[in-house]
């Protein structure tokens, strides 16, 4: 995964678990995309103060991702209900069949939750 796609990621399910002060921080370095330099003038700290905190917000997000596996769980779901959408689109398959299918997909969908 890309590197911005999956901070956005990590930062739009666990960001709420930082600080204000990381959140603000972290949202100039990677969404704003400030310099280390713009951020530590901005919050009168050092450019390493700065670095180390982003590097300390990176870490924590991924140790939640870690532990609690939001993200993958998100995903898989995502990828599952494609599977659906794609069924749908086959003209190929009986309305049994395709019940069939769904019903199975649902149900590895409600496994994952």
């Amino acid at each position: 995964m890309e590197k911005i796609v999956e901070r956005s990621l990590l930062y739009d399910f666990y960001g709420e678990l930082l600080t204000d002060h990381q959140k603000m921080i972290y949202e100039d370095a990677v969404f704003e995309d400030m310099s280390l330099g713009e951020i530590a003038q901005e919050y009168g700290i050092s450019r390493q103060g700065v670095h180390d905190l982003i590097r300390r917000c990176d870490n924590s997000l991924l140790e939640y991702e870690n532990k609690l596996h939001l993200i993958q769980r998100f995903l898989t779901v995502k990828d599952r209900i494609k599977e659906i959408d794609l069924l749908t689109e086959n003209e190929e398959l009986s309305r049994r069949e395709l019940a069939e299918r769904i019903r199975h997909i649902s149900g590895q969908i409600l496994e994952e939750l």
